[in-house]
């Protein structure tokens, strides 16, 4: 936890209207912000009889027009909830921007930890509930990916078809405007994985950054919750797949990878057996999913690289330059690991 940036009368003013939907709210509230998330910022909300909630809201500065849409998210979850998806109970959206600043939502707060390093998984988890949760990861995401869109109200939400096809056209547009020197092979692996984008077999509730960093797990390897939701749209399953494989272990021939990786941990299922484990539970041909793996490890050096274009820039005032593989050899890692991967597609 760190400390709040929230002004004693932004306090009173979010107090007041949570006051509205929680009846037995007992003020004054506490407001200590959850380190970990790279984009939007929630809060851990306490009263003074320990009853706890999760606020969430875009970043102080630097928001980009098309993201953090706090309105998006709070849809998301409020309409998985009750659908057998691991998510937090809504309890509001606020669009008045009186109040805080900018749109926010209030949600429960779900206990637990995020196993964001081999070290953290250790520590919390036994032997046992390791393999519990790489199960349970698999077959979280097997839930959200069976959901059906129009049946909870998301048949609207993204365009759906074309996904990973659209992905690769904007983060290459991305990197290309780059004012740095590009990081060799980015825009090259770009080029090969859009010459190979196999048919989407699929539209379905895609997370869009689906990893265990984003997932609350309890003492028995159990998901209590999928968190952070702003890159959630309808898409294709494999692509939240690859991307959930990529984090799982490094490719044949690449030594190591930028990011930390907690299945890395003794008792957790190997990559393969979390790869079967999702084919069993799925409809879907998994015949192309190194495929979808490189294409993650390729997206995620897109992000770090305009990531760290920004930093070296000034934009983040030096604070995001010690994010890990925020460096030009990180970023080469990854484009190793995406080449690696797809020659063997």
């Amino acid at each position: 936890m760190a400390e709040t940036d929230i002004t004693a009368e932004q306090a009173r003013r979010v107090t007041e209207w949570l006051g509205q939907r929680i009846p037995e709210l007992s003020p004054p509230l506490r407001f200590d912000v959850i380190e970990g998330g790279r984009s939007n910022l929630t809060y851990r909300v306490a009263d003074l009889a320990e009853n706890t909630f999760a606020l969430r809201r875009p970043p102080l500065s630097g928001v980009l027009p098309s993201a953090h849409d706090m309105q998006r998210e709070h849809r998301v979850i409020s309409a998985l909830g009750g659908t057998g998806v691991p998510v937090p109970a809504t309890i509001g959206m606020c669009t008045d921007h009186d109040i805080l600043g900018a749109d926010f939502y209030v949600m429960d707060f779900v206990e637990g930890f995020v196993a964001h390093d081999p070290e953290t998984a250790v520590a919390a988890l036994s032997e046992p509930a390791r393999r519990a949760a790489g199960e349970a990861a698999v077959d979280s995401l097997l839930a959200l990916h069976r959901v059906d869109p129009d049946s909870i109200g998301l048949g609207d939400l993204g365009r759906g078809s074309g996904y990973v096809a659209g992905q690769l056209k904007r983060w290459s547009r991305q990197v290309a405007s780059l004012p740095t020197e590009p990081i060799p092979g980015l825009v090259d692996m770009g080029e090969r994985l859009a010459a190979r984008v196999p048919d989407q077999h699929a539209i379905t509730i895609a997370h869009g950054d689906y990893r265990f960093g984003n997932l609350m797990l309890d003492a028995d390897g159990n998901v209590a919750a999928i968190l952070d939701w702003e890159l959630c749209t309808r898409g294709d399953p494999l692509a939240d797949l690859g991307w959930l494989l990529s984090y799982w272990s490094a490719p044949a021939g690449v030594a190591t990878l930028p990011m930390a990786m907690p299945t890395s941990a003794p008792g957790f299922l190997s990559r393969d057996e979390a790869l079967a484990r999702y084919g069993a539970g799925s409809e879907l041909p998994t015949d192309d999913v190194n495929f979808y793996v490189a294409f993650a490890y390729w997206r995620l050096g897109a992000v770090l690289a305009g990531v760290y274009s920004r930093s070296i820039t000034g934009a983040y005032g030096g604070a995001q330059t010690q994010q890990r593989g925020l460096s030009p050899e990180g970023i080469s890692m990854l484009v190793a690991a995406a080449e690696a991967t797809i020659d063997g597609v």
